[in-house]
């Protein structure tokens, strides 16, 4: 699957680290849709002609954190891959099928693992 036909949900509530990171991911020719929250991004994981191959989401999210919106997710979706940003990575108990990416991170560390997930 190339990254232009992968599409990435973002789940990010700071407009700014969502903005970098949407622009990166875009700037790597992926596919891009974002939600604020996990209300936004359970309604778009509903929707079923949104093809989502990974949703990105931040663990700190304030109406639902990361972990419980993973695992409604996953009851929509199963098998979709999840990859939790955090800054504080090393203290996330992360699911053996659930990926980590500790905040900050670089492009090229964001590149990396995004396709290490989806190819």
């Amino acid at each position: 699957m190339s990254a232009a036909s992968s599409t990435i949900l973002v789940v990010e509530d700071d407009n700014i680290v969502r903005m970098l990171i949407v622009d990166v991911l875009e700037e790597l020719e992926f596919t891009v849709i974002e939600a604020a929250d996990a209300a936004e991004a359970l309604g778009m994981v509903n929707d079923e002609s949104q093809l989502i191959q990974l949703m990105m989401t931040d663990v700190g999210l304030p109406d639902m954190d990361g972990k419980e919106l993973a695992a409604k997710v996953r009851a929509l979706r199963p098998g979709l891959p999840i990859l939790f940003a955090s800054g504080y990575a090393e203290n996330i108990d992360a699911p053996a099928d659930m990926h980590v990416i500790g905040k900050p991170f670089s492009i090229d560390q964001l590149r990396d693992k995004v396709k290490s997930i989806i190819g």
